[in-house]
């Protein structure tokens, strides 16, 4: 639906770049898109926004121009690769932090304790942190993935990021949900990882069960 129709547009604070003919141009008002008659394609970015989005994935712009909220388009999908480095980079960064902690303990207890029962505990620490790390990576990619920047630190290495179909930043429970359908990924003999190679939108049997994306940046300016 074109812009064109509407003959009201009430006021706005946000000013946003236009990419025309691939290239970005504006800041222009609303009243400016209009005349523009802005599609609901057009790539689109305000000050405070991370990277462009097609006009219909913005709140105030379907609003205003009464766009219809479209899934994203295929292209815009984050690679096998770019997912297996990203998530290797995060199984080191959590095995990191808690290998260090077991070793800080391990120097405590060792320092504090008689060589038999120091022996026991370092043990019992070791096993501990087998244990532990899984749980830890559960909670480190769910708290980023729906945190503001919508990826751990791997996908933010990788340009990477975690979305619903729509492009909007996961709550922490879907963020919980894909990480916990992982299991199943992994449990079909990591046939699930490689479904990605399958799907349309590049999606994990976690992703499909989630109804969420592995998105990449879609425009560089």
């Amino acid at each position: 639906m074109q812009a064109s129709g509407i003959t009201n547009i009430p006021p706005s604070t946000n000013e946003y770049i236009l990419v025309v003919n691939g290239k970005p141009e504006g800041p222009f008002t609303i009243a400016e898109l209009k005349n523009r008659k802005i599609a609901p394609g057009d790539f689109v970015k305000t000050a405070v926004m991370d990277d462009y989005k097609e006009a219909h994935e913005i709140a105030e712009l379907r609003q205003l121009f009464g766009f219809s909220r479209q899934p994203i388009p295929l292209q815009y999908f984050g690679s096998f690769d770019q997912r297996a480095l990203a998530s290797v980079i995060d199984w080191l960064i959590v095995t990191g932090v808690f290998v260090l902690v077991a070793f800080v303990i391990a120097l405590i207890l060792m320092l504090i304790l008689p060589g038999d029962e120091y022996k026991m505990l370092r043990a019992g620490v070791s096993i501990a942190i087998v244990i532990l790390i899984p749980i830890g990576k559960l909670i480190y990619n769910t708290v980023m993935e729906s945190g503001p920047k919508q990826g751990t630190y791997g996908k933010q290495i990788l340009k990477i990021k975690v979305c619903d179909i729509y492009g909007d930043r996961l709550n922490a429970s879907k963020a919980i949900t894909r990480n916990i359908a992982k299991a199943l990924s992994t449990g079909t003999v990591f046939i699930g990882y490689l479904m990605c190679f399958f799907t349309k939108k590049q999606q994990c049997l976690h992703d499909m069960v989630a109804d969420t994306l592995i998105t990449r940046d879609r425009l560089d300016a």
